[in-house]
Formats: structure tokens, sequence, C-alpha cells
């Protein structure tokens, strides 16, 4: 990774506020990486809990990846050596609307064998809890 390779070069040189520049930079990159996984996983479980919700019916294969993509989020947002998270509550409320409306897009397609537009599908539901009920099954999940 070339980014190492020059770190250690700043280091050798003792040009530490380019060092520690180039940490604050990777730490960045590292964060945007794991935020783009965790709303990938934020998108299918969204996906599977509006079409829960509009067909006021469940599959095994949709629990499935609801508890799939729970597992996902908690992984993806866990800091290994601080202990903490990426993203904090408000942030991960703040992900699940910035991603709703292209997980109704995507559910439009596979609910009722995407019989309606996400426009008509959005009717059939009730927004706010479904994002309220995806952040307390991400807040609550326990392995």
């Amino acid at each position: 990774m070339e980014e190492l390779e020059a770190l250690r070069k700043m280091v050798e040189a003792h040009d530490y506020s380019a060092a520690l520049a180039l940490i604050d930079e990777m730490d960045e990159m590292a964060k945007d990486d794991k935020i783009v996984k965790i709303n990938s996983y934020l998108k299918v479980l969204l996906i599977h809990l509006i079409k829960k919700q509009a067909e006021k019916r469940t599959t095994k294969s949709w629990e499935r990846s609801i508890r799939n993509a729970k597992e996902g989020i908690q992984d993806s947002n866990k800091r290994r050596s601080s202990k903490g998270f990426y993203l904090k509550p408000e942030e991960l409320a703040e992900a699940i609307d910035e991603t709703f409306s292209k997980a109704l897009t995507d559910a439009a397609d596979e609910a009722f064998e995407g019989a309606y537009p996400a426009k008509i599908l959005s009717e059939m539901i009730d927004e706010e809890a479904i994002k309220k009920e995806a952040l307390d099954l991400i807040l609550n999940y326990e392995a």
C-alpha cells in the first residue's frame, strides 16, 4: 500500500505533521469504506422491511436476509481497536433516511411481484414506522 510506504518515509524524515495528516486521511478513507458497506446492508434491511409491511407477510428468505443485514451492519460498524462504532445511533438514523428512497425503489420491483411502482408502494406503507423498526433492530441486535 503506497500510503504506508509514504508514511514510513515521513516518519524516517521526522516529518511528523505530514505523517499525522496522512494518518488522518487514511482513517477517513477507512471510515468511508465502512459507511458504504453499512449503507449496502441498510438497503437490504429496508427492502425486506418494506416488503413485509406492504404485503403483510414474510418468508424465511426475507427473515434470513434481515438477520444477515443486521449482522453485517453490526460487524461493519464496530471499531475493532477502540471498541467503539463508526456510526453513532443518530448517524445510523440519518443513513436510514438517506437510503430509504433507494430501498423503496428496489422493494417496488420485488413486492407484489413488481405490480406497483415505488410511488404507489409508498402509499401502502408507514415509512416512519419502517425507519424506526430498522433502527431498533440494529441498535438492539444481539448475535
